[in-house]
């Protein structure tokens, strides 16, 4: 008779336990956080004169930071030897609008809180400079398990392109727009579809470094997603 090797799985180093764990409490601590900012600042804005609900989760800023919150925690809950190529696909994504959110705010928004519906302080910290550095710092340290190809860094686009139709289209309904670069009343539909081919550029650029990144970090062996 022969006879039958089996192969142990080798325990986890206690160091990586630990890591991963102080990695998973950090990112339930952030997640929570962008959803305390978030109800705060509607709870707070909801008796102002002119809000409206549906302006206020109209902006980018808001809905990349919701989307921020669930990867953050569900980053958390998911083994990283349990994650699927869709899954580093999706926080590839969420990674994305976070960085955009940061960018755009430093570069294009400073400054103009009140108008963008963040005005305390607190708030404005958490959702426009904590949390798109903390998902891009998650994305580098953690780095995906699978490849990427880039095709699937422009499918990651689709979300700020309907965005951007969205607002067009809502704006034009109820003459609001949730940024200066998107106000078609004052810079016409041609100055807003210019600034908006400048910002996807940047989109571009930026989305392919998170995919490159990525690959160099993920796991060996497995083969980019199509």
């Amino acid at each position: 008779m022969s006879r039958r090797h089996t192969r142990r799985a080798r325990p986890a180093d206690p160091r990586l336990r630990r890591r991963d764990l102080a990695l998973n409490l950090a990112r339930l601590a952030f997640a929570a956080a962008g959803v305390v900012a978030i109800t705060y600042q509607l709870a707070s804005s909801a008796d102002r004169p002119g809000f409206a609900a549906g302006n206020f989760f109209s902006f980018f800023t808001i809905q990349s930071n919701i989307l921020a919150a669930a990867l953050l925690a569900l980053t958390a809950s998911v083994p990283r030897t349990e994650r699927t190529a869709l899954f580093d696909a999706l926080r590839g994504a969420v990674t994305l609008y976070s960085a955009i959110t940061g960018a755009v705010f430093a570069l294009l928004l400073s400054g103009l809180q009140e108008s963008l519906q963040t005005p305390l302080p607190w708030v404005d910290f958490i959702l426009h400079k904590l949390i798109p550095i903390v998902v891009v710092a998650d994305w580098l340290i953690d780095p995906p398990r699978h490849r990427l190809a880039f095709r699937v860094a422009a499918l990651w686009l689709c979300f700020p392109a309907a965005w951007l139709v969205y607002t067009l289209i809502r704006g034009a309904s109820v003459d609001w727009y949730p940024y200066p670069f998107v106000d078609v009343s004052t810079l016409g539909y041609a100055g807003v579809l210019l600034r908006s081919a400048v910002l996807l550029v940047g989109m571009v650029a930026v989305a392919a470094a998170f995919v490159l990144i990525g690959n160099r970090r993920a796991d060996t062996g497995r083969a980019a997603v199509a």
